[in-house]
């Protein structure tokens, strides 16, 4: 049986397993309903009314009631489900009023009660509101002195009870509200940007009686809002912005998903990313990892000389793969396109071209299933270097996950799932028939053409496996490279821990490749 290897001016693709170099990525609506605190002289309208009388009330009946309220009043208090987070600095968070277990309560029965559009159709009124009062609720710009991270670092040294307020320390924020507490006069604002969280220290007496009813009416969890002040440190110790202006910059519709079960559907984590970052900041890391790795990849590559192409997308003819490519019509040619399933054949071109050393960071597009492990559209990088093979390939491959790897973690070992990983080079070099001779003990290279006694041994092996397999796909193999390409599938890759180059993939799956050297003449 043949076996297959890259051509003379190597190529990358594939996974990081195969003998040459693939990087493959794939790569949050929702807003946050308001808090409903209120002390017994706050109490104002009808709404805010129907927010305490939720807290105490239990007579039957009074849920009905709640939801004609909720239906019928348009009122400027605050109109939805609270929102909790950490315990106020403030000894009015004593108050038993307003107590961490009675806004727990409260949160879980106003919730119950209201519905999206019953929230969306109450901030609808407040977008109104303020436009009424002339103020404009999508603004058009802010100017941000700081950001919440560049705060933290500068005033880490701001003693606890202490107020920083000269002309240096006064400061421009923006970002969205998470969190929200209003005490009387007082409230407390945790607002965060693309760097972190910053408290904002909201004290009436700092304000206009205008902006603090805002604060206090109009503004939800959600909101994007503009901050000036100066810094102060409270006695508890947390860093706050005291406010001495507050501007709404954008006002939100929808509740986020409640904080004390978070985003916890997996389909909609991935379906609406950015509600994704919203709830789970830590999600954010692995969009600006990413592009961290792209650079870094860049970087390396133009350091040895690769020039970057840019190839078609849209393509008369699907090849460089097998795969099933995505069908669209070109409307002013009156023909059928197909979205690339590889950029290899127009990356050759270049080679045949002239260029020695080529590659592209690309978007693949391949009509098939849909798995954790496979995505119809995917960014993948291929790189042809001129007089080399896929030695050169693996060595070049083990430089950039290298470089990579200290870029964004600063080592070179990491943990993944409980298994320590080591990146450290050299990798484990081994080739697909002798990896799958390892686990099954079977030499499919000695069955030579004898397809039906290779299945055989395959079956044999399958039925006196503890896991249960499915063998149709191995009595389907049409060739003993399929064959063996099954079994690795099934039963070796998910053995291969530590890196490893998995190489001389049968040439029967090894479209326009070359046969090895070893068996070139046979």
């Amino acid at each position: 049986m043949a076996l297959g290897r890259h051509i003379c001016f190597a190529k990358s693709s594939a996974c990081l397993s195969s003998p040459s170099l693939s990087f493959l990525s794939t790569a949050a609506h929702f807003l946050q309903p308001p808090n409903l605190f209120f002390s017994h002289k706050s109490v104002k309208s009808p709404l805010a009314m129907l927010a305490r009388v939720s807290h105490v009330a239990r007579f039957p009946g009074f849920r009905r009631c709640e939801r004609s309220l909720l239906h019928s009043i348009r009122c400027n208090a605050s109109s939805s489900a609270p929102q909790t987070s950490e315990k106020p600095e403030s000894k009015n968070s004593r108050n038993p009023r307003v107590s961490e277990g009675g806004r727990r309560k409260k949160s879980a029965e106003v919730d119950s009660t209201s519905s999206r559009e019953d929230i969306r159709t109450l901030r609808l009124k407040k977008v109104e509101d303020l436009r009424a009062g002339g103020f404009e609720p999508y603004g058009y710009t802010w100017d941000r002195t700081h950001t919440a991270a560049e705060l933290q670092k500068q005033y880490v040294d701001l003693p606890s009870a202490t107020e920083a307020n000269e002309e240096k320390d006064h400061v421009a924020v923006a970002g969205r509200i998470i969190a929200r507490r209003v005490f009387g006069k007082l409230a407390f604002l945790t607002m965060r940007d693309d760097s972190g969280d910053i408290q904002l220290y909201c004290e009436k007496a700092k304000l206009t009686d205008e902006a603090f009813d805002q604060l206090k009416t109009l503004m939800d969890i959600g909101d994007f809002i503009g901050a000036k002040g100066t810094m102060k440190r409270t006695e508890k110790g947390e860093l706050s912005v005291l406010v001495g202006e507050l501007s709404i910059l954008t006002k939100s519709l929808l509740p986020l998903p409640d904080k004390w079960h978070g985003l916890t559907d997996v389909e909609k984590r991935y379906r609406q990313r950015y509600v994704d970052m919203i709830m789970n900041p830590d999600v954010a890391t692995v969009f600006r990892d990413r592009a961290k790795i792209i650079s870094e990849i860049r970087r390396h590559m133009e350091s040895l000389g690769y020039l970057e192409i840019e190839t078609p997308v849209l393509q008369g003819e699907a090849g460089g793969a097998d795969a099933r490519p995505f069908v669209t019509h070109h409307n002013a040619l009156g023909q059928d396109m197909y979205l690339r399933i590889a950029t290899e054949l127009h990356l050759k071109r270049m080679v045949v071209g002239g260029f020695e050393r080529v590659y592209e960071i690309g978007r693949i597009f391949r009509n098939e299933g849909i798995s954790t492990r496979h995505n119809p559209e995917f960014t993948s990088i291929e790189l042809y270097q001129a007089y080399a093979d896929y030695d050169d390939m693996m060595n070049l491959a083990e430089e950039i996950v290298e470089k990579c790897a200290l870029t964004v973690n600063g080592s070179l070992s990491l943990t993944y799932q409980g298994t320590e990983i080591s990146l450290q080079r050299p990798w484990k070099r081994a080739s697909m028939h002798s990896l799958v001779e390892e686990v099954t003990g079977i030499n499919f290279a000695s069955f030579g053409d004898d397809i039906e006694a290779a299945k055989n041994a395959a079956v044999s092996f399958f039925a006196g496996h503890i896991e249960r397999h499915d063998t149709g796909t191995i009595l389907k193999a049409p060739s003993i490279g399929h064959l063996v390409n099954e079994v690795f599938e099934m039963v070796v890759e998910k053995t291969l821990i530590q890196p490893t180059f998995v190489m001389d993939h049968p040439v029967e799956i090894s479209p326009l490749a070359k046969p090895h050297r070893r068996y070139a003449y046979q």
